[in-house]
């Protein structure tokens, strides 16, 4: 029976012999060169032969040291991958292609070359409410927003299976947040005290909140995050039109919450949801991306829009138009209605007449 002493974990006494090895190699060859120099008669002769074999004895040593150094190195890389990718996999977690009916697919691409993950954030959860996703952008990009996309994650998973309403659920990532932020506060400034004052100043999160309901119904909360466009018909607009609420972080929610009701994702329709790093991609001359001219041509040459090929054309065009370097992190998360749905009367146009008249929209 293997007994292991309370916090020794094993192969721990790996690592300080894997330091010795590492350390130990180098040593030995300075060693083996210093000694070369001092001791070896041939190393004290002024002559051409003696010179070059002192230089190739030096060369030798100063490639294996040279070497050994960049093979450190690499492992040390391959460690922080690997690192980096199981983090990805609990944090951003695949998605099956399947849940409760829709057809899902997600991807996402983080600026920073060094980094599997960002600030980008998404989920889709069955719950018995009906399916519900988020999809957020943590301020900044790369591994600085990791914590806090990993906080509003987190309540997520819970509330969304906790909570009837969505309003709650958002209620629930605003508090979860607040107290991520206050905890990182007092971690960086322990001087300030238990409370620090304005921890979230200068920090923010956009959330959208989605949820589907069992017969289609589709509800909407969004707190300054770009709308999902809708794929069906032949057509490709943006759900909803209006406002939205401030990002969680500088501002308290406000006591009513405009929970948007868009009629139903019919059979075949798409909701392609996205951060704003799509938008905001800009080209070498200062364009920005033209999402809804990409999704139009898509959906007059694909009838029924399926959310694998859907995102493939759009991360297709849009490292066309950054030329393979987008600046910002970019999350795409494409949902398909599968089932053979009977919608209600008056569903589509409910759905259609929110969308007439449309006003100008600000994403912040």
């Amino acid at each position: 029976m293997i007994r292991i002493k309370p916090g020794v974990r094993r192969g721990a006494g790996r690592r300080p012999l894997g330091r010795v090895l590492a350390l130990g190699l180098p040593t030995v060859w300075g060693a083996m060169a210093i000694s070369y120099k001092l001791a070896c008669p041939l190393a004290q002769q002024n002559g051409l032969g003696a010179r070059v074999v002192t230089s190739a004895v030096f060369f030798a040593v100063g490639t294996g040291l040279i070497l050994h150094v960049r093979h450190a190195l690499l492992r040390e890389l391959r460690q922080a991958r690997r690192v980096a990718g199981a983090a990805q996999s609990v944090l951003l977690r695949p998605l099956p292609p399947r849940i409760a009916g829709l057809d899902v697919a997600a991807a996402q691409v983080s600026a920073d070359r060094g980094a599997a993950i960002g600030g980008d954030l998404y989920e889709v959860v069955a719950t018995e409410y009906g399916v519900r996703a988020v999809m957020g952008d943590a301020r900044g990009h790369g591994l600085a927003a990791l914590g806090t996309a990993a906080a509003v994650l987190g309540s997520f998973r819970e509330a969304a299976h906790d909570e009837p309403d969505l309003v709650r659920v958002l209620r629930r990532l605003e508090r979860a947040l607040a107290r991520h932020l206050r905890e990182r506060a007092r971690g960086e400034h322990p001087s300030a005290g238990a409370e620090p004052d304005h921890p979230a100043a200068e920090e923010f999160v956009t959330v959208l909140l989605l949820e589907i309901g069992p017969g289609g119904e589709l509800r909407l909360l969004n707190c300054g995050h770009p709308w999902p466009h809708l794929l069906g018909g032949g057509r490709a607009e943006p759900v909803v039109r209006a406002d939205p609420l401030p990002p969680l972080g500088p501002f308290p929610l406000p006591p009513e919450l405009d929970l948007q009701h868009r009629g139903r994702l019919l059979p075949g329709e798409t909701l392609l949801l996205h951060t704003d790093g799509v938008e905001d991609a800009r080209d070498g001359r200062g364009r920005f991306f033209p999402l809804g001219e990409v999704l139009a041509r898509y959906v007059r040459d694909t009838p029924v829009a399926v959310p694998r090929a859907v995102l493939g054309t759009v991360f297709t065009a849009l490292l066309r138009h950054t030329a393979g370097a987008p600046t910002d992190d970019v999350a795409l998360l494409a949902l398909t209605n599968g089932r053979r749905l009977q919608p209600a009367s008056g569903a589509r146009g409910t759905a259609r007449t929110a969308t007439t008249h449309p006003q100008p929209t600000t994403h912040l």
